[in-house]
């Protein structure tokens, strides 16, 4: 709470709920305050001869009460709390002057110093509710809240919970690899976190941010012994959250695209452990972009479909209808598929795919590291050998590889 006065205000909390609130005036004032008083549970009535449409659509739905008249000596009676946001400053006055002689916190939209009340610049976020006073000064009041909140929002201002809570686990997609393209609400779960799980294809930049008391564990070194990786990375989770640690299972792309974030999300819950999904900005989409090549293209393509390459075609434990896929006129995105593409192109191929249908792998896509390799069905496989092209890649078959930010410029 910033004030500049010589006397500042006190800042307190009021607990409306079921406590009567008056308004007086039903223009913008009124519109953009009446939502918070009413989400306070307080009884509001407000009295005004006109009213906002918005304002009005709040009576309509029970929200408030609205006597439609101006205001009169003894509105303010049994009242806990008054708005005074009317344009007839006269009526504000004498409205004020009742507030005082019945010790009703006033507030007054058209003169704060006359007001026995100021109302903050308020910001809310995940239970935490930001006030900020600044006096006369609304502007300033607005500009340190909204840093506040997206400080807060972003994980920049850290503000971790250090009461005992219930075990918690949230799993967080850290989006295809550069670290600006997780999302706001990752990025302040990993500045709330006590411990973070991550994957190898995280936004490990993200890891070094993290504050030192934070134990960071490789999900890939995490020793599984009699059990499978992925039950020992379940088991883990648990762990750690039943003894009250802030979990984050951080993961590459999006944690339920080819990510296993249901298998983990279905062992919490089984062992009674609150789980939240971060969905995160996947790189079957955004690696291609980022790479100048559109998933969709207006007159190009109508669909694209994503695939996972880690099991080839001619494996038993496909669940891919690849000669289905061959037949489709959209675009084709595989991930995980680099060490298969040579049997995937095959497959594509005898299912009646043109082989010289256009091609392109992107490495390390969305970081320093990021390059691009074109190729066709036909030559994919030579391609990757004699470019060395390696995991993690994105592999995006379709005419919309022809296309380029610049190609119909000028």
């Amino acid at each position: 709470m910033v004030e500049n006065a010589e006397q500042p205000a006190y800042p307190v909390g009021l607990r409306l709920a079921g406590r009567r609130v008056v308004v007086i005036g039903g223009g913008q004032v009124a519109q953009r305050r009446l939502p918070a008083l009413i989400a306070a549970g307080a009884d509001i009535t407000l009295v005004s001869p006109s009213a906002t449409p918005s304002v009005e659509a709040m009576a309509e739905a029970g929200e408030i009460r609205w006597e439609r008249r101006r205001y009169e000596e003894g509105d303010l009676a049994d009242t806990w709390y008054a708005l005074v946001a009317t344009t007839d400053r006269k009526a504000n006055a004498r409205a004020s002057a009742e507030a005082e002689r019945t010790r009703t916190w006033c507030v007054r939209a058209d003169d704060a110093e006359a007001a026995t009340a100021w109302t903050p610049a308020t910001g809310r976020i995940e239970g935490v509710t930001v006030a900020v006073l600044t006096g006369t000064d609304p502007r300033r009041s607005a500009a340190v809240r909204d840093a506040i909140v997206e400080g807060l929002r972003d994980g920049t201002l850290a503000a971790p919970q250090h009461r005992a809570r219930a075990p918690f686990v949230a799993l967080v997609g850290g989006g295809p690899g550069d670290p600006d393209l997780i999302t706001v609400r990752g990025r302040r779960l990993l500045a709330e976190a006590d411990v973070v799980i991550a994957d190898r294809l995280g936004p490990r930049d993200l890891l070094d941010e993290l504050p030192p008391h934070v134990e960071v564990i490789d999900a890939a070194k995490i020793p599984y012994g009699r059990f499978m990786a992925q039950e020992a990375i379940n088991n883990a989770l648990i762990d750690h959250a039943k003894r009250g640690r802030s979990v984050v299972r951080l993961k590459g792309g999006d944690p339920f695209v080819f990510g296993r974030g249901m298998e983990e999300a279905q062992a919490l819950a089984e062992a009674g452990i609150a789980c939240t999904v971060v969905p995160g900005i996947s790189s079957s989409i955004s690696v291609p972009g980022a790479a100048g090549i559109p998933v969709t293209h207006r007159g190009v393509a109508h669909e694209f479909t994503v695939v996972s390459g880690h099991v080839a075609p001619d494996d038993p434990r496909s669940l891919v209808d690849w000669a289905s896929l061959a037949r489709l006129r959209g675009t084709l995105v595989i991930l995980m598929g680099v060490d298969k593409i040579g049997k995937i192109a095959e497959a594509l191929i005898a299912h009646g795919k043109d082989p010289a249908t256009p091609l392109a792998l992107v490495q390390e896509g969305t970081t320093a590291a990021q390059r691009r390799v074109d190729a066709t069905l036909a030559t994919v496989a030579e391609t990757v050998r004699a470019q060395d092209v390696r995991p993690p890649a994105v592999i995006v078959i379709g005419e919309v590889v022809r296309e380029a930010p610049d190609k119909h410029a000028g």
